[in-house]
């Protein structure tokens, strides 16, 4: 398997068709946006990704080119890890930022809230219900095209599996979440079960994926390192 990172670039000195990528992606880029950038920087026609991220989201995402998008699907069911930053007081319909508020709490409680005992209870396996914001698809069609038009359906549960999670920092109203878990896991829905939990309410403000399986983010390139080793090759 050709891997292309951080590590890598100092020694892979020739250009193939068949690339796992590791790329940061940058905020306010779909995963389908780094797709279209990679496969116009290297003219190679088959590219995908293993596991999107929404475009507020930045963090891992990992490419496949020829031959190496056939490792995916595995890619895709792995565990993954993230940095989830919540902001509790407020709920939005998306769940997350880019939503409108729909319920607001103004009580100064949060502040003095042990989050500890109510994040360790979504340890394990669960039920989590996909967000109508969401890409998955239910009877052919697009969740979050149904939601834009204000229609709401009926959603199976699915079964997750949280396998760590824990406070890393707190500031004000808002704590900083790290969380390693199953495929199929909505942190939007997660940052809304524990707002309930709370009794104060909270959406998803920020999110980055650190890991997925072994492959870490320290060694992912921005699409603009990407472009600069790819272009310095021959």
């Amino acid at each position: 398997m050709r891997v292309i990172d951080k590590d890598t670039i100092r020694v892979l000195q020739d250009k193939s068709s068949d690339n796992l990528i590791l790329i940061d992606k940058p905020v306010q880029w779909t995963s389908f946006d780094v797709v279209k950038k990679i496969r116009f920087l290297t003219k190679i026609k088959k590219v995908g990704h293993g596991g999107t991220l929404d475009p507020f989201a930045t963090g891992l995402l990992i490419l496949g080119t020829g031959k190496e998008t056939k490792i995916l699907a595995q890619i895709s069911n792995a565990t993954k890890e993230y940095i989830a930053t919540i902001e509790f007081g407020k709920s939005t319909d998306t769940y997350d930022l880019t939503g409108n508020i729909i319920n607001q709490v103004d009580d100064p409680g949060v502040l003095y809230l042990d989050f500890k005992p109510i994040l360790e209870s979504f340890l394990g396996e669960s039920k989590q219900i996909p967000p109508m914001f969401s890409a998955k698809k239910v009877g052919g069609k697009r969740l979050y095209k149904m939601a834009r038009k204000g229609i709401e359906i009926e959603r199976k549960a699915q079964n997750i599996f949280i396998y760590e999670i824990k406070q890393l920092k707190r500031d004000g109203f808002c704590i900083d979440v790290y969380v390693k878990c199953s495929k199929g896991t909505y942190l939007r829905s997660l940052a809304q079960d524990i707002g309930e939990k709370s009794g104060y309410g909270a959406f998803l403000k920020s999110l980055r994926r650190v890991a997925i399986d072994d492959y870490n983010i320290e060694k992912a390139l921005s699409v603009k390192d990407f472009n600069d080793y790819w272009n310095s090759l021959n």
